[in-house]
């Protein structure tokens, strides 16, 4: 019997290798998507799953909110005076590992290089993130301050064939050079851990912090992650419970201004366990992206959508087709077949479309997977045995799809009956059925390639303006150069700054704390009168050419001045007493941006010129809060991502206290003059490494995820066109074959063939217009909620919305066209002979 079907089912698909081919094609799309998202979905799901003990291994996370703007803060970073305040009251924790991310200069044998993703730690690292070692004792490798370990990728870049085991590499930093031992090569972190590192070395906090001390006790100071092992069996959730009470503990009161403020009330604490960091709520400070719960659901929903579309083809196409096969149906139930055997027949010829599709689909992931994981940045890997192997979820989604596809037309062709059928060589199918559900299927079909089309359009849309708005400052012509608060520059920065100067190309340079999408954030409280709480402000160093170099416009009052003394911020590093309490005394001159003035209470920039107020910018110790008089309003400015909101902040005049340099060239050859700028730094400063990117570099890498997930719905759309074009086409033609005697019928009356090719093309594009109607509002609801998470973002117009309904209407047009054209045009004799 099954033979029996199995041969049935395949002389069908060969008699109609059409219907054979639109179905096969449809439905192979709709599973490689399919396929190729849950590849993706479940790679994000599973980070650092693998890693041993990951169980009881947890990140401590530090959210702030600000009590006048309400505007929240989630960091995967915790101050360095957390972890003796948790060991002392949690016995549960068994161990806590700080680590804080540098980018030290490393020499060995005299040939300096920069290491990105280095870390500095505290403790055994590697006893709670347990990545596996090639060479070296996890256990003891990190023991002793001293020490360091490498990745497998970074020893063999530094050391080749060479045993690294044992080697001694200088690290340069804070203006140390300290030797440190190689104990150990441990394997990369997998691409979908949340841990990025490359080398860590073991060091001694209180050494390497003595000139600034106050990163070991300051709860505010948030520079590391901290890493902790509870015992097994410990509820995490009853620790995080019992956190709110362990801040009151813990955290002291300060003064600002006489009166008394408290850490803990703007922050709060979580334990996440490490394999829930990559797409939890904490992104802020995180070393590798994370994502979201959101967006890898969406990206689930659309390919089951695009799945589902081709799913609707095979029951309209099969529906349609009802006609061919009535008289099969109807003569099988003459000689014997009951309904049960052809429910199972035709559920069979559903599920073999499936397999033949399936391996179609297989095909086409195989051959795409590389492309679309080095897109995506992801190991994704089709493995089909053993652990996480794919074997049963293809059989599954197999079954489930010729289910799918197949149950409603077999239990729609099984239910013709003999006589209605044979009589007069009528077909049940000619008799009976509106084809309601084919335009029902249809419409669903149109919304869904519509909506994709929207949500494409203005995901690309935001992302060009993120990258084109105006942010403040002048964007085109920028030379940001790292690394210029390195200890070792220092010396010779002054000279630096006047040499680049001199560059032919250039036209102005300026020194910053505060560069384009840096990572750096400071602020501090600013006591405002009347008030009991300090305002949150941010506070950055700069030089007198920043504003020029960058372009940003004085608004009110005057910029820094050079040769003005009360213009300067600048005390000696490391802390001098007698320096803190000089300047305490003293106060410093500011130049705030509009938004800092705004929150500061004025409500026009001039107004805040001369204003004198009081600042938290030395110890306590030393008087605490420092008078600040406003000297100059300047623009805001965006300088960071435009998901975030623009900062408030104070500028203070500290040429010396700088982390970039920022250079405006005008040339038509700007690698030319970065060249230049690059031999200015080697000659005066060759033993650092030169670190320079142009702006637009920059702010590309900056909207790199929106530009990516913009590109994966243009290819979702795509792909749900190109399946809704398929089953429309196929619809198309079984219709007008249906339609033959109708419309030689009509032509003999006189009917032109434009007519003809209106009455059917008005057929299909009417679904489409009605799925206009279905996708706007849906489209409208999803993009709003996604622009909102954008503090700076376009407007949600008509353009989209009406763009992707004549775009979907053409395509329906172009689609049946051909086809509408072919069949009007044909001789009404051919369509009539018989009668």
């Amino acid at each position: 019997m099954w033979q029996n079907y199995l041969t049935v089912g395949f002389r069908s698909l060969l008699k109609n290798r059409a219907y054979a081919l639109i179905n096969i094609l449809g439905l192979a799309i709709g599973m490689a998507a399919c396929l190729i998202i849950l590849l993706f979905v479940r790679y994000e799901l599973t980070y650092d799953k693998a890693l041993p003990g990951s169980e009881n291994a947890y990140q401590f996370q530090t959210y702030y909110h600000d009590p006048d703007t309400g505007e929240q803060s989630y960091l995967q970073m915790a101050a360095y005076v957390t972890k003796q305040a948790l060991l002392k009251d949690f016995p549960q924790i068994e161990q806590a590992v700080y680590i804080q991310s540098s980018r030290p200069v490393v020499i060995r044998n005299g040939e300096p290089f920069e290491v990105e993703d280095f870390k500095f730690t505290d403790g055994p690292l590697f006893d709670i993130l347990q990545f596996p070692f090639v060479q070296g004792n996890p256990k003891t490798a990190l023991a002793n301050p001293g020490s360091i370990v490498l990745t497998e990728s970074e020893a063999q870049k530094r050391f080749g064939g060479e045993n690294p085991i044992g080697q001694t590499l200088t690290v340069a930093a804070q203006g140390k050079n300290t030797d440190y031992r190689v104990t150990g090569v441990v394997q990369d972190p997998p691409k979908n851990s949340h841990v990025k590192l490359s080398m860590v070395a073991r060091y001694d906090p209180s050494s390497y912090w003595a000139d600034n001390p106050d990163f070991l006790t300051q709860w505010g100071w948030q520079s590391g992650h901290m890493y902790l092992r509870l015992k097994p069996g410990t509820d995490a959730a009853a620790i995080n419970a019992q956190l709110p009470a362990w801040e009151k503990r813990n955290i002291a009161d300060q003064v600002f201004g006489g009166q008394r403020f408290n850490q803990g009330d703007i922050a709060d604490f979580a334990l996440v366990n490490i394999r829930d960091v990559h797409l939890g709520k904490a992104q802020d400070g995180a070393m590798t992206p994370g994502n979201d719960r959101r967006t890898i659901t969406t990206f689930a929903v659309v390919a089951l959508l695009i799945l589902g579309m081709a799913c609707v083809n095979f029951v309209n196409l099969a529906t349609a087709r009802a006609s061919q096969r009535a008289r099969e149906v109807a003569l099988r139930k003459v000689l014997g077949a009951n309904r049960r055997q052809l429910i199972t027949q035709f559920l069979g010829e559903s599920v073999l479309v499936a397999g033949i599709s399936m391996l179609v689909a297989l095909a086409i992931a195989e051959v795409t997977l590389p492309a679309i994981s080095g897109f995506l940045d992801a190991d994704l890997e089709m493995t089909y045995f053993g652990s996480g192997g794919l074997v049963l979820p293809i059989l599954a989604l197999v079954l489930i799809v010729g289910a799918a596809g197949g149950l409603y037309p077999a239990f729609y062709l099984s239910r013709f009956q003999p006589a209605k059928v044979l009589k007069a060589n009528k077909s049940a199918a000619d008799a009976e059925g509106s084809g309601r559900l084919r335009g029902v299927l249809v419409v669903s079909q149109f919304a869904v390639s519509i909506g994709l089309i929207i949500c494409t359009a203005v995901v690309y849309a935001q992302t060009a303006y993120a990258r084109t708005s105006d942010p403040g400052y002048q964007r085109e012509g920028l030379i940001q150069i790292d690394g210029a608060g390195r200890r070792q520059i220092q010396p010779v920065l002054d000279t630096m700054v006047a040499e680049m100067a001199k560059v032919d190309g250039v036209v102005s340079v300026g020194r910053t704390t505060i560069g384009i999408a840096t990572p750096n954030s400071s602020n501090t409280g600013v006591q405002l009168p009347g008030r009991q709480e300090p305002v949150n402000i941010g506070q950055y160093n700069i030089d007198d050419g920043f504003f020029k170099t960058m372009g940003i416009k004085l608004i009110a009052g005057r910029s820094f001045d050079r040769s003005r003394p009360a213009d300067s911020a600048e005390r000696p590093f490391p802390e001098d007493p007698a320096a803190e309490r000089a300047f305490a005394a003293r106060g410093a001159n500011v130049v705030v941006n509009e938004l800092a003035a705004k929150r500061m209470g004025f409500k026009n920039p001039a107004d805040a010129v001369g204003k004198q107020l009081k600042a938290a910018l030395v110890d306590p110790e030393y008087g605490g809060m420092v008078p600040i008089n406003i000297i100059g309003v300047v623009q805001d400015s965006r300088f960071r991502s435009v998901r975030e909101p623009i900062d408030s902040i104070m500028f203070f005049y500290d040429p010396k206290s700088i982390n970039q340099i920022l250079v405006r060239y005008s040339s038509k050859d700007p690698a030319a003059v970065r060249g230049r700028l690059e031999g200015v730094w080697k000659r005066l400063a060759p033993e650092v490494p030169f670190q320079a990117k142009f702006s637009d570099e920059i702010v590309g890498k900056l909207y790199q995820a929106e530009a990516s997930r913009a590109a994966i719905f243009a290819a979702f759309a795509l792909l749900a066109v190109i399946v809704g074009c398929l089953g429309l086409f196929g619809l198309a033609s079984f219709t007008a074959e249906r339609r033959t005697k109708e419309i030689g019928i009509r032509k003999v009356l006189g009917a032109r063939t434009r007519d003809i090719v209106r009455l059917l093309v008005w057929q299909f594009t009417r679904p489409v217009i009605i799925a206009n109607l279905i996708a706007w509002p849906v489209a409208w609801w999803v993009m709003r909620d996604w622009l909102n998470k954008f503090d700076d973002r376009i407007a949600l117009g008509p353009t989209p919305f009406v763009a992707a309904g004549l775009l979907a209407l053409v395509i329906a047009i172009g689609t049946i066209a051909a086809h509408a054209v072919k069949v009007a045009s044909a001789n009404p004799i051919r369509a009539l002979r018989y009668e």
